[in-house]
């Protein structure tokens, strides 16, 4: 499959699945905020591993098991929207961004570095 139509599939499906938890959210999930940060697709579009970022939740991997737990009700609601423009609607695994969090700590070490740098600046004029 042309890696422009696996890009193009996987942009859509990110917008659909992103409209799902939007619907979904309060009612499975309570007060947690879920979007869908990317989504990577098998070369024949049979299986997708989708990166979720979620945030205003107690635990990580409760709220990651809940949606592993809704697994199947959200590829039905996939089916609905996409099921006319596929043959086969895809297989779903869940995986965690966890992009922000290396992006904390890496604005923590910088902060750490900037300020030593300006403790040992201000030792230098003394």
């Amino acid at each position: 499959m042309s890696g422009n139509r696996v890009e193009k599939f996987e942009r859509q499906m990110q917008r659909e699945l992103g409209e799902i938890f939007q619907q979904r959210s309060r009612d499975w999930f309570g007060g947690a905020f879920i979007t869908v940060s990317g989504v990577k697709a098998s070369p024949d579009l049979g299986y997708l591993k989708i990166y979720i970022s979620l945030f205003n939740v107690a635990t990580r991997a409760e709220t990651l098991a809940n949606v592993e737990l809704h697994n199947k009700q959200i590829r039905k609601d996939l089916s609905g929207r996409i099921g006319k423009t596929v043959r086969i609607i895809p297989e779903l695994t869940f995986f965690e961004d966890d992009t922000l969090d290396y992006v904390n700590k890496f604005d923590a070490i910088f902060d750490d570095l900037r300020k030593e740098r300006e403790s040992r600046e201000n030792n230098n004029e003394s």
